[in-house]
């Protein structure tokens, strides 16, 4: 009797679980969803009903084929693809650079320098923006100049950042001592040891920063509105709000530009999932 009371509320506790991570999921899922049927309704079907109408009527997927067709998608999903690789790949350079001495090489104030960069987590990029803009302007870094110099322009404040070091230097931190110490046995160099032997063992912690930096430097919006000025060099979230005035805000093309504008992410993720997963603890470790 008293196993049966044990396991009865047992069961109890883990179906409360379920039901709030359930409702939860679906609150967050919600606006995709919502997001989703806005650009698959058709014209004559009211996009703000209450209660809102998840399965449309008038399937068609002529919002999709309108926003292809009439505005240069193409052309800013190709700008957001070369901010985004660019963004990345500075990223996993300057971060595993920055954060391996600091996880491995002694010298004098190593825990100010890296309590430092910590700290800059706290100031968010609005209290800091005016004045990269102001060193952005003067050194020419516009797309007003040419576009190489509008992308360098938009990568540049977001090359490194305090949260890609901390996590790498996590990572370098368990990467045991004796197989650096066996490889300069063998022969290997400091810069050797590090690309050729401890790269290679924190691959997963380089997923998760890349996929972490792909979808912040994709989904950027603040920045690239205030530093572009040519259509031609718009990314795809400054892309999509330019519909609202080219359209007179239709919403079910501004929706449908952006459920296209979530594909490279997923896909992105997809891509990286393997190394994700198995990596995405590694930020945990104490240092």
């Amino acid at each position: 009797m008293m196993y049966t009371g044990f396991m009865l509320k047992k069961i109890s506790k883990k179906a409360m679980i379920h039901t709030v991570l359930i409702l939860t999921s679906l609150l967050s899922v919600f606006p995709f969803l919502w997001l989703t049927s806005t650009s698959l309704k058709g014209i004559g079907e009211d996009i703000f009903a209450y209660p809102p109408k998840i399965i449309p009527s008038d399937f068609t997927f002529q919002s999709y084929i309108d926003v292809w067709g009439k505005v240069d998608f193409m052309a800013y999903f190709w700008n957001s693809v070369i901010v985004a690789a660019l963004t990345v790949a500075l990223n996993l350079i300057l971060s595993s650079l920055a954060a391996y001495p600091l996880a491995r090489m002694q010298f004098r104030g190593k825990k100010f320098f890296f309590f430092s960069i910590l700290a800059t987590i706290m100031i968010p990029f609005q209290a800091i923006m005016l004045p990269v803009y102001i060193i952005t302007l003067k050194l020419h870094l516009i797309d007003s100049v040419n576009n190489v110099m509008g992308y360098i322009g938009l990568v540049m404040p977001f090359a490194v950042s305090a949260f890609g070091i901390f996590l790498m230097r996590q990572a370098f931190l368990k990467v045991p001592k004796e197989v650096e110490e066996a490889a300069i046995v063998d022969g290997c160099n400091v810069f050797q040891m590090f690309t050729r032997v401890v790269i290679p063992m924190v691959k997963p912690t380089l997923a998760v920063l890349a996929v972490f930096t792909f979808i912040g430097s994709w989904g950027e919006f603040l920045w690239p509105s205030i530093m572009l000025t040519k259509d031609s060099m718009y990314t795809l979230p400054v892309g999509i709000n330019n519909l609202q005035g080219m359209f007179s805000s239709n919403w079910r093309f501004i929706a449908a530009g952006s459920i296209i504008s979530t594909i490279p992410i997923i896909i992105f993720f997809l891509m990286m999932q393997r190394y994700f997963i198995s990596g995405e603890n590694d930020g945990a470790v104490k240092g």
